[in-house]
């Protein structure tokens, strides 16, 4: 006799394991890959899921109900064959009322006392024998060997001389009838139901899904060389309209962003190239002319040259930073502490600077770069003033900002040029800041310390000359302001 070999349980253990991801690989690879085929296969799986439910919900109504029907019908007929029994007033035949299709009467030992017209002749159709209440039965075939069931009722009823069980039934056919047709309905229905279902989802879901591949379309033809193409803005106010917008929003951004690279990268090699330029120029000559005697005003001119490049460069790279947005720490500052401890640091400056401080005006902030704000304002001021420079710090209770300005006696700023001055490698008088030793960056680059600290750097009217002011927000510390 051959041996059968069984795997073994760790065997069929590993196979299952080795399934499992081949199994969901496939669910994978079977799984609609776009929108449009997985929201028609979303509907349809519960619109299927709701008409099954439906259906089998229906056909149990209506199967119960029709059943319910017939055995009503049925023991009405059996309790009052039941009355005349117990009243010996049995017919033969037994009359048939509506509702019941026939009728029998047996006695306590088998034999049929009375029946109705189409059980003539005919032995019992049941062997039940309740002693009392009703007895329901449902089978088919008999009496008469018919297709459909038959819902029988036994009721018990006391006679002058035994007791007989009155048998009344009806047929089912109506209920197997619903049932069937209900059936077929379904059958034919459902499909076509479940097939206009998916077409409509399908067209549905390819028009509304029509202006986002138009905007994937736009999207993919726009590249860093063609930033002013937007993409399409469909006419209904819906969230594919909202979201064109928002690109367009956002390629605004991105167009406004690479623009002022461009520019920015233009202007700083411009101002590079000079410095490098009168560099090269010094060092060519005192090779050309190596007179001891010029070296020290030559190292003097070429040091000088030096310094402003590494500044420059210096503000350049704090610009990258600002533009990268790094996280910086932030504390509580009092702005007055901040502007008495750069003042005494201040040597050398060439104008007095008079300063009307309110202590208690507190501001999150970072001190290095508030400090760098307050530095380059103080700086653009001492280039331009003529006699007198003014810093202020106060509190705005109403609108719970902190107010720093800076006002010199200069030439003033134009109404025109009042936002023009923040901008980067700007300058009113370029031959005057550039002998000075301005790049043009220090308005920027305080303007941009401001914004990082949801705060705003503007020029504003000065009937004496310039007035910068920075407003920030009051740091929750800070005590209420009168």
């Amino acid at each position: 006799m051959a041996r059968r070999f069984l795997p073994r349980p760790d065997a069929i253990l590993a196979s299952t394991r080795r399934l499992g991801p081949e199994v969901v690989r496939l669910a994978r690879r079977l799984w609609p890959g776009s929108v449009r085929a997985r929201a028609t296969l979303g509907a349809t799986a519960v619109v299927a899921l709701a008409l099954t439910a439906a259906s089998f919900a229906l056909m149990g109504t209506v199967h119960s109900n029709l059943q319910r029907t017939a055995k009503e019908a049925a023991t009405q007929q059996a309790d009052k064959v039941g009355r005349l029994a117990a009243q010996g007033k049995l017919p033969d035949p037994l009359p048939v009322a509506q509702g019941a299709d026939f009728i029998q009467v047996v006695d306590a030992d088998g034999r049929v006392v009375a029946a109705s017209q189409n059980l003539a002749g005919r032995p019992p159709i049941g062997h039940l024998r309740p002693d009392e209440g009703e007895l329901r039965v449902t089978w088919s075939g008999e009496p008469f060997h018919d297709e459909h069931r038959q819902r029988i009722v036994a009721v018990t009823a006391v006679t002058p001389g035994s007791t007989v069980t009155v048998y009344a039934g009806t047929s089912l056919r109506d209920a197997d009838q619903a049932d069937e047709i209900t059936s077929v309905a379904l059958g034919i229905g459902a499909p076509l139901l479940l097939a206009t279902v998916a077409l409509v989802t399908w067209w549905v879901t390819g028009r509304a899904l029509r202006p986002v591949e138009a905007i994937r379309s736009e999207v993919a033809e726009i590249t860093g060389h063609a930033l002013h193409r937007r993409v399409p803005v469909p006419d209904a106010q819906d969230e594919v309209a909202r979201l064109a917008r928002t690109m367009n929003v956002t390629l605004d951004r991105l167009e406004d962003a690479v623009v002022r690279q461009r520019r920015f990268i233009a202007d700083a090699s411009h101002e590079l190239r000079s410095p490098i330029t009168v560099l090269r120029t010094q060092l060519e000559v005192a090779l050309a002319h190596p007179d001891p005697a010029l070296w020290p005003d030559l190292v003097s001119d070429v040091l000088e040259d030096t310094i402003r490049l590494q500044d420059l460069a210096a503000d350049l790279l704090f610009l990258a930073r600002l533009d990268a947005a790094e996280p910086v720490e932030s504390a509580p500052l009092d702005l007055a502490d901040l502007c008495r401890t750069i003042l005494t640091a201040r040597h050398g400056d060439r104008i007095r600077i008079d300063a009307r401080l309110r202590p208690g005006v507190t501001v999150e902030g970072n001190r290095s770069r508030l400090t760098r704000l307050l530095t380059n304002l103080l700086d653009n001021a001492q280039r331009h003033a003529d006699q007198s420079i003014e810093l202020a710090v106060h509190a705005d209770g109403d609108a719970r900002t902190a107010v720093l300005e800076v006002s010199d006696d200069g030439p003033g700023i134009p109404d025109a040029d009042r936002d023009r001055i923040f901008e980067r490698f700007t300058r009113l008088d370029d031959a005057r800041s550039r002998d000075l030793g301005g790049a043009g960056l220090g308005l920027a680059i305080a303007r941009e310390i401001a914004g990082h600290h949801d705060g705003t750097l503007t020029a504003e009217p000065h009937p004496h000359g310039a007035r910068i002011v920075a407003r920030l927000p009051l740091s929750p510390r800070t005590a209420e302001v009168p």
